[in-house]
C-alpha cells in the first residue's frame, strides 16, 4: 500500500495541490482496487498484482496529462451513489447535489411532474426519481452521446426517466404539456473565464455543457424561463444552478418574466449558486 501511496505522490508532485493528491490516492485505493479504507489509512502491507501494477501507471499517466481522476475511471460520486461518466458528460458536483436537496425538501407531494433540462449523466434526473418514486420524470440533452451515458446510468441504477433528445433553445411543444417542476443545470460559464480554469476542466469537459457567449451570460435561463411560461402551471416552480456572478441578473430576469417568490441560495462555499422561483 505504501509503495503504491509514494508512486502516486512522487509522480503527480507538483502538478496537482498535495491535499487533491491524497484524495485521488484515497479513491484509486478504494474505488479502484477496492482495499479496505481502514487497511489504507493503517498503511497495511499490501503488495499490487502485475495487472494492477499496469493499471496504476495507465490512471497515473493519464493524470499526468490533466485528465478528470473521474474519466480515467469512469465513475463519480453523486448524492451517495455511482454513476458512470465520460467526456460526453460533466463531472458531478457537490454543489449540484444542493439543488437536488433544494428541490427534495421543498416538494412533497405525490406523482410530480418534472423536467430535467439538460441532464448530462442523468444525476439530478436519477437521484430525484430515486428520491421521489411517485414521480414522472422527464430529462432532455441535446447531446445524444450524453443522453447514452444518462440513460445507462438509470438502467444500472433502476430509476425509471423518460429521456429525449432537445435543443433547449428551439423546441416547440404542445400547448398541454405541464410540468410542475422544472429543473436545470444549464452552460453558465462565460468565454472570459476560460482562462481561469483548471486544465482538467477547460481540456477534458464537454465545453457545450459549459460555456455560453459574454454577450448572453443568461441565454438558457431566459429560455427555460420562457418554456416555463407555456408549460408549468401556476404555483409551478423552477429550480436553477446558477453562475456565482449572475445571481442578481438571474433574479430578475425571471421577475421580468412575471416569476415571484424568487430566491438565491448560497452553496456550501458560500457563493450564490441556485435560483428558485414559482410561476
Amino acid at each position: 500500500m505504501q509503495e503504491m501511496i509514494q508512486y502516486i505522490q512522487n509522480r503527480l508532485s507538483g502538478l496537482y495541490p498535495g491535499s487533491e493528491i491524497k484524495a485521488m490516492t484515497k479513491i484509486i485505493a478504494t474505488d479502484v482496487f477496492h482495499f479496505n479504507i481502514l487497511d489504507y489509512y493503517a498503511g497495511k502491507d499490501i503488495k499490487l498484482s502485475e495487472k494492477q501494477r499496469d493499471i496504476l501507471h495507465e490512471i497515473v499517466s493519464r493524470l499526468l496529462h490533466h485528465e478528470p481522476l473521474q474519466y480515467v475511471i469512469g465513475e463519480a460520486w453523486f448524492h451517495g451513489r455511482m454513476f458512470k461518466v465520460n467526456k460526453n458528460v460533466l463531472i458531478p458536483r457537490p454543489e449540484t447535489a444542493e439543488l437536488v436537496d433544494c428541490i427534495l425538501s421543498g416538494n412533497t407531494e405525490k406523482g410530480l411532474k418534472i423536467l430535467d433540462a439538460g441532464t448530462g449523466s442523468g444525476c439530478i434526473a436519477i437521484t430525484l426519481g430515486l428520491n421521489m418514486p411517485t414521480a414522472q420524470i422527464e430529462a432532455w440533452d441535446i447531446s445524444e452521446a450524453a443522453l447514452e451515458v444518462a440513460k445507462g446510468n438509470a438502467q444500472r441504477l433502476h430509476a425509471d426517466i423518460s429521456f429525449k433528445q432537445m435543443d433547449l433553445l428551439r423546441c416547440t411543444l404542445p400547448p398541454d404539456t405541464k410540468w410542475d417542476i422544472i429543473a436545470s443545470n444549464p452552460p453558465y460559464v462565460t468565454e472570459k473565464e476560460k482562462n481561469a480554469m483548471d486544465a482538467n476542466v477547460l481540456g477534458w469537459e464537454p465545453g457545450i455543457a459549459l460555456f455560453v457567449p459574454d454577450s448572453t451570460p443568461l441565454l438558457f435561463y431566459e429560455a427555460i424561463g420562457k418554456l416555463g411560461l407555456n408549460h408549468l402551471p401556476p404555483g409551478g416552480k423552477l429550480y436553477f444552478e446558477i453562475n456565482q456572478m449572475f445571481g442578481k441578473e438571474t433574479a430578475r430576469l425571471l421577475q421580468d418574466l412575471g416569476y415571484v417568490q424568487i430566491k438565491v441560495v448560497k452553496d456550501l462555499y458560500n457563493n450564490d449558486r441556485i435560483v428558485t422561483a414559482i410561476r
